[in-house]
């Protein structure tokens, strides 16, 4: 094998049957890795693998319910089932938008709800200025409004495998909520901090909540 040094460059270059195959394995096993130099000096360096390039350099994750990909199962929106106050619910936003009606039968109807249906069940509505629930009146925006939101996703992550395994597998990545159109009640920035301190929550935990 040998080797090539130039600034800011390591190549290795095969020079046998058996070293080309073992490069090209090692290739497709570190295809998009970060790797770190240790050691120095006359006694040599060796690579060591950090990881993913993404998991390694935590690069952000921006949950958002119309990407198709792993992370989907953390989104409001998603169908994960839920139990809150004895009320079961089929998605955060199912829970989020049945505040929005005063009877309970519309909100047992929202409940049931999730993705762009949970998410449009109260359009045309408007955000009232306070609702009443549980029997305690809360005011929209308020603080004790967005206390809801924590209680409903502590609620869906420590109840719902699918889930509380998507939202760990992000290790220590920051997460992000961008979307066309931020909501003014829970901004992307709240949101995503609230989906973070619930990962923390089930870390603390053994995730095991």
């Amino acid at each position: 094998m040998r080797v090539i040094l130039k600034a800011g460059l390591l190549a290795l270059a095969p020079e046998t049957d058996d070293e080309r195959r073992a490069l090209s394995d090692w290739q497709l096993a570190m295809a998009d890795h970060v790797l770190t130099v240790l050691g120095g000096g006359m006694k040599g360096i060796s690579l060591h693998d950090l990881g993913p390039k993404d998991e390694a350099c935590r690069e952000p994750i921006n949950v958002v319910f119309d990407h198709a990909d792993r992370w989907r199962p953390i989104s409001n929106l998603a169908e994960t089932p839920f139990m809150l106050r004895g009320q079961t619910y089929a998605s955060v936003e199912g829970f989020w938008q049945g505040l929005k009606f005063e009877a309970d039968a519309d909100r047992l109807r929202v409940a049931k709800l999730w993705g762009k249906e949970a998410k449009m069940a109260a359009r045309g509505r408007g955000e009232p200025a306070s609702f009443t629930f549980d029997d305690q009146i809360v005011f929209a925006g308020t603080a004790a409004h967005r206390r809801l939101m924590l209680e409903a996703c502590r609620a869906k992550f420590s109840q719902n495998t699918l889930a509380r395994d998507a939202l760990l597998a992000t290790g220590e990545r920051p997460l992000m909520h961008r979307t066309r159109r931020d909501s003014t009640t829970i901004p992307g920035a709240l949101m995503a901090d609230i989906w973070m301190r619930v990962r923390a929550g089930l870390r603390k935990a053994g995730t095991g909540v």
